[in-house]
């Protein structure tokens, strides 16, 4: 059966040893810190053999805990001994950590001597041993929780400092996305979602109240539902967030009663939520690639780039990666609007077009000379690459209201600066051909 029990942090100190039988002696303790857990090459298996003894170990965050036997016991019953241990520990003093083994090694010592007798499984259950070892274990808190339970006592805001004071109360808002798209030649579109974060600025005196409102589409469908066109357009603005994250200063419980978000800003930049959304995607630009090859020395690549936001914004950075084969041993290009040229470090040729305004297109034509090859492999086309800016959000989020309130200084939302920016960015944006 099982000759001894031992728990180690990450660094392979011994925090709990437990032997029950003599065949295991107290260098086993090394071997298993030097083997495994010191060990250079990644240790993929539960079960390690050194020098005819078996070490059963589980990881849990920090935390090695390790069952020792020179018999041929039988394995299932050991890790869900194991796991039970763990549960224990889990139900007397809440999250196993460093800290926590520390604080409550005595109950370990008891809670061991109750499950193991002789290194025989005995009881397991809570429900059981908590009958009989009615002491109480030490529950540690992370410091995220010191800082929540203190500031729910001293009502302190631990991102934020007072006595800030601005001759202007400014505040910035920047809606910022990466669009990520795989497209194929017909245009139909295979992937595709964005990425967006909401970065603010904030440069408000005082302890200002701020309140941050979006178009998403849970705030649209919780409103009245009337028959009127106003409200069916505004419902069709709206845009579906498939998850979200939020900074620290932000309340969560306003956020899921009534969808606003409300918050205490820190000082200066910062990050106020993250978010993900995968439909009703507004694509800034098609590629429509067309490739003819005129025998096996010869091709032609022509390119047509439709912008496809409003005509009164521009579309700027542009820059559209073209692959082309192996063997190419030259390239005529001809190009509408910007600049293109071959790469041959890259195999491929880069098209760059400073600002282009929305409705629009570009043309691009490359005459590829190939070198002669004896391989009749057939060329695998990689995608189409392309990195751009637009000033507009694709995902259609829009900023319905921004709002500061500040009881103490007196001064109101009307006095506040209030700058809200739309930035799309190209993520991942590719074109089969």
């Amino acid at each position: 059966m099982i000759g001894g029990l031992f728990i180690y942090n990450h660094k392979g100190e011994i925090l709990i040893s437990r032997i029950y039988r003599d065949d295991i002696a107290r260098n086993a303790v090394d071997a298993f810190r030097v083997n495994v857990i010191h060990a250079r090459s990644q240790i993929r298996s539960p079960v390690t053999n050194i020098a005819r003894t078996s070490f059963f170990h589980l990881k849990k965050s920090n935390i090695w805990i390790t069952a020792v036997t020179r018999q041929n016991v039988n394995a299932a019953m050991v890790f869900e001994m194991l796991h039970q241990t763990l549960a224990l520990m889990t139900s007397y003093f809440g999250k196993v950590s460093e800290e926590a083994i520390k604080s409550n090694f005595v109950l370990i010592y008891e809670l061991l001597d109750e499950i193991l007798d002789f290194g025989y499984p005995q009881k397991t259950d809570s429900g059981i041993l908590k009958t009989f070892i009615t002491q109480q274990g030490v529950k540690t808190t992370t410091p995220e929780e010191q800082t929540k339970i203190t500031n729910q006592v001293t009502g302190q805001i631990g991102w934020r400092r007072d006595g800030i004071k601005y001759r202007r109360n400014e505040l910035f808002l920047d809606v910022l996305e990466s669009v990520n798209l795989l497209m194929n030649s017909g245009g139909k579109v295979l992937s595709a979602h964005v990425s967006g974060r909401v970065v603010m600025r904030s440069y408000l005196s005082g302890m200002p109240e701020c309140k941050f409102g979006m178009n998403d589409k849970i705030v649209a469908d919780n409103k009245d539902k009337d028959t009127n066109a106003e409200t069916a357009r505004k419902k069709t603005n709206s845009i579906a967030i498939d998850d979200c994250t939020f900074h620290q200063c932000v309340k969560l419980s306003k956020f899921e009663s009534e969808r606003s978000i409300s918050f205490i800003p820190p000082d200066g930049e910062f990050e106020l939520m993250r978010y993900r959304t995968t439909k009703d995607i507004s694509y800034p630009f098609r590629i429509v690639p067309l490739v003819r090859e005129k025998g096996k020395t010869k091709m032609e690549i022509e390119i047509v780039l439709k912008s496809n936001y409003r005509a009164a914004l521009l579309g700027q950075k542009i820059e559209v990666k073209i692959p082309t084969p192996v063997t190419t041993a030259g390239v005529n290009l001809l190009c509408n609007k910007g600049r293109s040229k071959y790469k041959a470090s890259d195999n491929a040729v880069v098209w760059k077009i400073r600002r282009l305004a929305g409705l629009k297109e570009a043309q691009l034509t490359a005459e590829i000379e190939l070198l002669p090859s004896s391989e009749n492999k057939k060329w695998q086309r990689p995608p189409i690459s392309m990195n751009f800016e637009v000033p507009y959000a694709p995902s259609g989020l829009k900023v319905r209201y921004l709002k500061v309130f500040e009881p103490k200084l007196n001064y109101s939302d009307r006095e506040t600066v209030k700058w809200v920016r739309y930035i799309g960015r190209s993520g991942l944006y590719e074109t089969r051909y």
